[in-house]
């Protein structure tokens, strides 16, 4: 080994530290686990004597990973590890290490092959006397090589066999239990221990049917015969006892012949009264056609009611629109009243004229003037009397609007609601609109007291709707407000039921409406029926809903 060699690996080692030294292929493969020493190095028993240049000067085995010292000292890699610090791995050394003849692993099991330490671990892969585990994953046990072919073939007791009687494959610890319990062609002896001592298992039931020994019931037990006993003993039975047998058939027959009469006689009593059951039944379907039909019309009505209610929401803004425009309420009823009291002071100088009146020129020509006055006060009272009841119609609408985003609807006639639900006569019903602003998104929410889709006949199903309003092209789409649902508690815990959910951008139910309503989006499962029937929810048959739009971060239109 030269020594302008050992400077250059030297200069390498300390270029890049050891850790990072990557081994060859042919190197990997030797330091498989099992292969190289845990500690120290190699206890093989080698063919010839090593020289003391191949043995580590701490362990004084042979090296294992070679390690070489500044000074020329050999070490192993895990003794000099924790000895010292510069050292760098003499792979020279190791080369003709690995090229000593060492005698094989599997000597004690009696492999008299010879081959260099390079060669042990392709040696151990053929080697007939390594010691290797069983292939079969059950099975723990381990034995050399050439004794495997005989382990898997006669000694593994989870080798696969076949069963001598039906041919059927398993594991040879479950051979005997198949034999014992499952396996239909082995012989077994009959249990009522007559003559056959050897029975197919498949064949025992038929045997039984037939065994001499086996205890029957008389076929005749329908007819009443109580006699029980040995299949030899039955036959002897039939033949003694069958005057008895036929004697009970009789009986038995009469019987039914009396109950045949007694089923016919009722047959023709229920027979009579079949035409006025038929006329009856012709009228109630005549009865049911015309409810169908009368419920197909209400249906209709239904609908036209719900459209003339959704063209009503929408004039509510101008109604509010024309109230701004006109005069207080209040002082219109005062000047209502001003003409009233008017009309009735004229009224009253009219009377005091046609009592007092003469005829003269003068008063009739007073006379006139008045009544036509009156007149036309009474044509002014009438059009303010008019404008005064529009306007009181208007302002209940109004009342009922929201224009904060915040819907409360007070739902009444719960019970005769969630029947006429149940009966599919008014699934769903819709609250009034309200509104983010007075020149807001407009909406209403919408509820099915069955439940709709999964929460049918389980829950009550709550929706929110944005409908089409008056500014929609003023405002931003889609709709991207967060909505809350909520079901107040009556209750004085106030434990209210509530979901809350932010808008789909993508979904159709929150773009710009083009007709008057969208797609409903909401809660199916909203809350379940029993926790609504068995709470405080619902007081005096009436359950509130409250709706909530985040109205914070809308822009003004």
């Amino acid at each position: 080994m030269s020594a302008g060699r050992n400077v250059e690996q030297q200069i390498a080692l300390q270029q890049r530290p050891p850790s990072l030294a990557m081994p060859s292929m042919a190197q990997r493969s030797r330091h498989e686990p099992g292969f190289l020493p845990v500690h120290g190095g190699f206890r093989d028993r080698f063919v010839t004597t090593p020289e003391a240049k191949y043995c580590c000067e701490s362990c004084r085995l042979v090296l294992c990973n070679p390690r070489q010292t500044e000074c020329g000292h050999r070490f192993c890699e895990s003794c000099i590890t924790d000895l010292l610090r510069w050292i760098f791995r003499d792979v020279c050394c190791n080369r003709e290490i690995m090229a000593l003849k060492v005698y094989c692993r599997s000597e004690k099991n009696g492999c008299k092959e010879q081959m260099s330490l390079q060669q042990v671990m392709d040696h151990l892969e053929v080697c007939p006397y390594f010691e290797v585990p069983c292939p079969l994953g059950k099975c723990k046990e381990k034995m050399i090589r050439k004794d495997m072919s005989e382990h898997l073939s006669h000694k593994c007791k989870h080798r696969e066999i076949t069963c001598e009687f039906c041919n059927h494959k398993m594991a040879f610890t479950e051979l005997q239990k198949h034999k014992d319990t499952v396996c239909p062609a082995f012989p077994i002896a009959c249990p009522n221990q007559c003559s056959f001592s050897s029975i197919l298992r498949s064949e025992l039931s038929i045997h039984q049917h037939d065994c001499p020994k086996a205890q029957v019931t008389c076929s005749f037990i329908r007819y009443g015969c109580s006699f029980k006993g040995l299949n030899q003993e039955m036959r002897e039975h039939e033949s003694s006892f069958a005057s008895e047998h036929l004697r009970m058939m009789v009986v038995r027959n009469t019987t039914l012949e009396a109950k045949v009469e007694d089923v016919k006689s009722e047959l023709m009593e229920r027979y009579k009264v079949l035409p006025s059951l038929s006329s009856r039944l012709a009228e109630v379907e005549t009865q049911n056609e015309e409810m169908r039909e009368k419920i197909r019309q209400l249906e209709q009505k239904v609908v036209s009611v719900q459209m003339l209610m959704s063209t009503h929401s929408e004039k509510l803004l101008e109604v509010e629109m024309e109230l701004r425009e006109l005069r207080p309420l209040r002082a219109m009823r005062e000047e209502v009243e001003a003409l009233r009291a008017s009309v009735e002071s004229m009224r009253s100088n009219v009377a005091s004229l046609d009592s007092g009146r003469v005829g003269s020129s003068p008063g009739s020509h007073t006379l006139g003037s008045l009544e036509q006055q009156l007149s036309r006060h009474d044509d002014t009272m009438s059009v303010h009397d008019i404008r005064l009841a529009e306007m009181d119609l208007k302002l209940q609408v109004l009342e009922t609007a929201s224009f904060n985003g915040t819907l409360i609807w007070k739902i009444r006639d719960y019970k005769r609601r969630k029947q006429e639900a149940v009966a599919s006569k008014a699934l769903s019903l819709y609250s009034q609109p309200f509104y983010t602003g007075y020149f807001g998104y407009k909406m209403c929410a919408r509820i099915y007291l069955n439940g709709d889709g999964m929460g049918k006949g389980t829950h009550l199903s709550l929706f929110f709707v944005v409908m089409r309003g008056e500014y929609d092209a003023l405002l931003p789409w889609p709709f991207k407000q967060k909505v809350t649902l909520m079901l107040m508690d009556q209750g004085p815990a106030r434990k209210h039921l509530g979901d809350a959910f932010k808008p789909d951008p993508n979904s159709s139910s929150f773009r710009r409406p083009n007709v008057e309503m969208n797609i409903a989006s909401g809660c199916p499962l909203f809350v379940a029926q029993t926790v609504l029937e068995n709470g405080t929810y619902i007081k005096d048959d009436t359950i509130f809903i409250k709706v909530t739009v985040d109205t914070s971060d809308l822009p003004d239109p």
